[in-house]
Order: C-alpha cells, then sequence, then structure tokens
C-alpha cells in the first residue's frame, strides 16, 4: 500500500497557503474546520470558509517538507506564528472521497457546475460536468469562481473565447455551455491539455474547442480573453492578451492577490478601460474592454 506525507498548516489566511501549497508541488491540498464551527446556508455562489480553517497539502513521500515550512513561514502574512502538523496517510481513493462530499455549485442564476453523482433540477441550468482529476480547476477556488461568476453575468453568446491557462478547461467549457461559438484553450502542462479534452467530450463541447501548449502562436483575435493564472505571469503576458483581444473585446484576468491588483492593471492600462474590480477572501478579478488603439503614454 502506498503512503504519502500530509503537512497542515493552522493559518488565517487558508487561501494563500493553499497556493504555496500547490508551488510546492502537493498532490492536494484540502481545508478543514479548526473549531466546530459549521457554515450553513451560504448564498448562491459563495464559497465560504469557516473562522478558524486548516490547510492541508499532500505530498510524495520523501518530500522535503522543511523547505515546503520555510515557503509558509516567509509567505504567509501569519507565518511566522502560523503552527504545523507532519502526517503519514495510507492509500485510499481521494477522487471517490472529494465527491463524497461535494455539491452542485452555482453561478449567476443559471450556471451550475456539477460533479458525479448530485443532480441540478432547475429546468433552465446550463451545467458544467466536472470532477476532480489531473488539473485545477473545479470552481471551488475563489479566483475561479468570480471568472464563472463573470461569465453567468455578461454576454457570451455568438463570442469566441480565449482560455489562457485553462487547468481543467472548466473556464472555456463553461463558456461554450453558455452558447460562446468556440474556444480556445491554452496551458502550461500537457496534463490540462489532457484534462481539458476530457472535460470537454464530458460535457459534449469537444467539436468547439481546441487545445494548445504556450508554445501555439496568437494570430487571431478573440471576443472574450480569460487569464486565471497568477500576477507575475499575468504582468508579463499583457502585450500578448491585449494583442489578442479585438477591439470591443474582453478581458478577465484572475488569479492575483488584492495587493497585487494595481500593478497586473498598472501592466494592461495602455490598452483597456476596466470595469470595477471583483473581489472575494482575499482575490481580485480585473476586467476590461480592448481600446480600438493603444494609449499614449
Amino acid at each position: 500500500m502506498s503512503t504519502w506525507i500530509e503537512l497542515a498548516v493552522a493559518s488565517h489566511y487558508p487561501e494563500f497557503a493553499e497556493e504555496i501549497f500547490t508551488a510546492c508541488g502537493a498532490l492536494s491540498v484540502t481545508m478543514t474546520d479548526a473549531a466546530d464551527v459549521p457554515v450553513l446556508e451560504p448564498l448562491p455562489g459563495e464559497t465560504p470558509l469557516w473562522p478558524a480553517t486548516i490547510t492541508k497539502g499532500l505530498f510524495t513521500a520523501g518530500t522535503d517538507l522543511d523547505v515546503v515550512r520555510a515557503a509558509l513561514a516567509e509567505q504567509l502574512p501569519d507565518g511566522d506564528s502560523a503552527k504545523t502538523e507532519i502526517l503519514t496517510v495510507e492509500d485510499r481513493d481521494w477522487v471517490r472521497a472529494w465527491l463524497d462530499h461535494a455539491e452542485a455549485m452555482q453561478f449567476g442564476e443559471r450556471l451550475w457546475i456539477c460533479p458525479t453523482g448530485r443532480e441540478v433540477t432547475a429546468s433552465d441550468a446550463i451545467i458544467v460536468h466536472l470532477d476532480p482529476g489531473l488539473a485545477f480547476g473545479t470552481g471551488t477556488h475563489p479566483s475561479t469562481s468570480m471568472c464563472l461568476d463573470w461569465l453567468s453575468l455578461n454576454e457570451v453568446a455568438g463570442k469566441t473565447v480565449l482560455d489562457y491557462g485553462c487547468g481543467s478547461g472548466v473556464l472555456a467549457i463553461a463558456a461554450l455551455k453558455l452558447d460562446a461559438v468556440s474556444a480556445l484553450a491554452i496551458d502550461i502542462d500537457p496534463q490540462a491539455i489532457t484534462a481539458t479534452l476530457d472535460n470537454a467530450n464530458t460535457n459534449q463541447v469537444a467539436e468547439r474547442i481546441t487545445c494548445a501548449g504556450i508554445e501555439h502562436v496568437l494570430v487571431e483575435q478573440y471576443d472574450i480573453v480569460l487569464a486565471n493564472i497568477l500576477a507575475r505571469p499575468l504582468i508579463e503576458l499583457a502585450p500578448k492578451l491585449a494583442a489578442a483581444t479585438r477591439s470591443g473585446g474582453r478581458i478577465v484576468l484572475a488569479g492575483l492577490l488584492e495587493r497585487q491588483a494595481e500593478e497586473v492593471r498598472a501592466a494592461y492600462a495602455p490598452w483597456f478601460d476596466f470595469e470595477k474590480d471583483g473581489q472575494r477572501d482575499g482575490w481580485n478579478r480585473i476586467s476590461g474592454t480592448r481600446l480600438a488603439a493603444q494609449r499614449t503614454p
């Protein structure tokens, strides 16, 4: 039987801990209630956390967790006081364990992300069927959920879509379910391409989606450009993503912390007029409309 090691951290910033675990190579990240305070009846589209949350990262046996602990201490706002614990974890069916507790999630009035074994009964529901798999993105992370909220509240039908950093393909597939005409999904991770194609087939939109690696040359312009990655890559990609957005098209940027929003916005300011930011649990979403011509300094 295989074993893994798990590092648990009690912090007031569980989403930040999740990002650090992921960057350090965690196979999975889970969050649990540290103080037995149930979350009851959240509003549609909300994914609230407990007042006291323990974040757990699962790693392969032999991983040097001292490196992960050092990253937590350095990068968490309360890292100098965060308490950590190491556990040995025996083999189990992790997907099945996730599905046992996963519920369908609603975004806007009609868009739903629905795992296996759950049912959405609303007659007008637009459903994306999605389970955890090879790549990031099931709709539970605040960055992903804010992008899904944006898609559900804006006109997507008949549009062409670029999903840059597609992960599981959830954003591209959601756009196609909302009647986008086509989508190009790009990711640096080959497993993300595999996951996106599998999920597109499951949701019967495979004929309208194209998947590619980051070496793909963007020669077309798109009506909607989605990039749910991290702040530094977003800044570096600003000229490329701006060039891929048609005049009057929309861009949605996520994966950045609230304190990083101004720097990211400044990188895109020559090409876009911005709307009001979306904010959730310390994360930020920037969206805007492409100008007909680049602003001069």
